[in-house]
Order: C-alpha cells, then structure tokens, then sequence
C-alpha cells in the first residue's frame, strides 16, 4: 500500500462520509431523500471496496462498514418487523465481528480454556490442590450435586440449579467484560480464573468418578454458556485496548471506535448465554436417556461453529 495514495484517498471523500453519517440520523422524508440516500450508499460501497484495496488501517474500515449498514437499515430496515431485524443482525453482524475481532476471541479462547486444562489435571492429581482454589465445602457441594444422574433430581432441584446457573453465568460474562476498563487486564483476570475453577470443578468430579453425570448435564448448553463467556472476555479485551492503544485518538474518540466492534461482541454474548439457559431449563435436567443429551450436545458445538465462522458471508 503507498500510504500517500490512501491518505489522499481518505481526504477526497472525508466530507462526503461525514455528509452521509450525519443525513443517516435524520428521518427520510419522501422519495427524493431517500433516492439521494441510496446514491450515497451505492457510493460509500464503491469507497469501502477501495478502501479495502488499499489496506486502510482497520478501525477506518470498521467506521466505514457500520456507516454503510447503518445506511442499508435506514433504507430497507423499515419493510421488516424490529424482531425480524434483531434476529437478522444476530444471525450476519454478530459472527462476522467476531471473525474480524478474530484475534480477541483466540485469546479470549486461550486465557479461559488452557488454564481449565491445568485446573483439571491439577485437580484430577491433588485433591489439596484443588482446594487451593475451591473450599472443601464447595467441592463437597459439587460432588452431592453431580453423584447422580440429572434425571434422578427432583423438579425443586432443577429448578434451584437452573436459577443459580443463569445468574452465575451472567455475572460472571458481566465481569469479564466490565473489568476490561482497567486497560483489559480485569478480563484476563476473570477469565483465567474462571477457566480454572471450570477446571477444578472438572477434575475433581473426574477424580471421584462423577464427571459422567457432570457431562449430561452440560453438554447440552456448554457450547452456548461457554463461547457467551469468551465473547464477553473478547468485548472486555477490546475495552482495554481502546484505553490503552488509542492510535493518536484522544480517549473518547478511541472509546467511540470501538464501541460498535463491542456492542455487537457483547449482544452476541448475551444471546448465546440466553439460549443455554432456555437449553439448561428445559434439556439439560430432564429424563432424556444420556446417549442423547450427549448428541445433543455436540450437534450444539456443530451449530455454535457454524453460526460463528459461516454467518454473515454473503
């Protein structure tokens, strides 16, 4: 790329973007306005395939992808039911930032799940070093909640379990987000230590021979709860980012850059941990034969990965 050629690139057609974002926010008034409206969209897209032909910097080309999506709403978001429009945008806005916020996410990914391995094997070995990190008491809680089988609860006992998941899991994606202020380092805190006490717990129940019982209940909203946790790990990571490297911005400005890459990262996050709950409440702790849930559970992981690296591509 010859950086003269993008710098010119960006001053010849500054005004005419910020002309766009600005007429964007105000209602469309009549055919005229909203002809003069896609001409400025079918020209942003013309700008935005050079842009990328270019190799501008990538805050640049996110501003300049979300004003072009916010344009095509504005245009033909009207003929769809605000419902319908959510589920559009979960279904291609959430998976493709998370591919370009691919490198977040793989540390998100790293920083919860390799220290759940050595949770595990630490546990799995020591029952002392399991305890370094979870009290007795708490273990002892685990293995007479997971002795028997998810069908042998009673309702009062599903019932308690999924009300105390759903808030566990939406405290704990909460904290691993919202830490993120404190230049990011909050989020790698949250989700190295939550990925251990995973782990722990995992051992543990392996190592007293309950871990079975562990996996049917799991397995059929694991994939949702867990990737939900990431996400909110990846947005807490992009909050101390934009705090800390700011690319000559001032803070707010480096605040507003990243806060569309956030949004969508976070309302991905809070839908996936969403449908665990609904998967938790009413499969997970049910009399289903465990061969079953455990299908179940790994047609989840096939649909997780196929949302999240196949949605949005066209």
């Amino acid at each position: 790329m010859n950086p003269e050629d993008a710098e010119a690139f960006v001053r010849a057609r500054r005004s005419r973007w910020e002309a766009l974002a600005l007429q964007v926010r105000a209602p469309v008034r009549g055919a005229e306005e909203a002809s003069e409206l896609a001409r400025g969209w079918r020209a942003l897209c013309a700008d935005l395939a050079e842009a990328r032909r270019l190799d501008l910097a990538d805050d640049q080309i996110r501003w300049l992808d979300d004003l072009a999506g916010r344009v095509h709403d504005r245009l033909y978001g009207p003929r769809l039911r605000v419902g319908t429009q959510w589920i559009r945008w979960l279904r291609d806005e959430v998976p493709r930032e998370v591919r370009r916020s691919g490198a977040l996410v793989l540390w998100a990914h790293a920083l919860l799940y390799l220290p759940a391995v050595a949770g595990a094997l630490a546990a799995w070995q020591s029952p002392e070093l399991a305890e370094i990190l979870l009290s007795p008491q708490s273990l002892d809680q685990m293995e007479r909640m997971y002795a028997t089988p998810a069908n042998d609860r009673t309702a009062a006992d599903n019932l308690a379990m999924f009300g105390f998941y759903v808030m566990n899991n939406v405290g704990i994606a909460f904290r691993c987000f919202a830490t993120g202020v404190v230049g990011g380092l909050g989020s790698v805190f949250f989700l190295v230590y939550n990925g251990l006490v995973f782990g722990v717990v995992y051992g543990h129940l392996a190592r007293v021979g309950h871990l079975p019982n562990l996996l049917e209940f799991v397995s059929g909203h694991g994939a949702w709860e867990l990737t939900g946790i990431v996400l909110s790990g990846a947005a807490g990571l992009r909050l101390g980012l934009a705090i800390v490297w700011r690319k000559g911005r001032t803070l707010a400005g480096s605040l507003e850059a990243a806060t569309p890459s956030m949004v969508r990262l976070v309302a991905g996050a809070a839908a996936m941990i969403t449908v665990a709950a609904v998967i938790e409440g009413l499969w997970s702790a049910s009399p289903i034969p465990r061969p079953f849930k455990l299908g179940f559970g790994a047609v989840q992981v096939v649909v997780v990965l196929a949302w999240l690296m196949g949605g949005g591509r066209r």
